[in-house]
């Protein structure tokens, strides 16, 4: 998490905590990766998933946001086995 973040905790009826509200206007964006920032590669094709390329303004769109002081959440269908693969391919596209 980006240092100086702070979620304050807010409780729902019932009790219950609900998802936490950022200040100053950020926002917590949960971005999904495949057919979202590149194209939608299946779990049964890992070797594409090293090579696909990110769309066109993906990377510079979300690091934007991240510099603006916003949450960046990828979240994917794809299996525990590519984590490596899928990880790798982020940072190596800058994201």
């Amino acid at each position: 998490m980006k240092e100086g973040i702070k979620f304050k905790k807010i409780i729902g009826d019932g009790g219950h905590l609900v998802s936490p509200v950022l200040k100053n206007g950020r926002k917590n964006y949960l971005i999904d990766i495949d057919g979202t920032i590149t194209d939608d590669v299946p779990n049964e094709e890992p070797k594409r998933m090293s090579v696909v390329l990110p769309y066109k303004g993906s990377v510079e769109t979300l690091n934007k946001w991240y510099n603006e002081g916003h949450v960046i959440t990828f979240f994917t269908s794809r299996t525990e086995e590519v984590r490596d693969i899928t990880e790798i391919w982020l940072k190596k596209h800058g994201f």
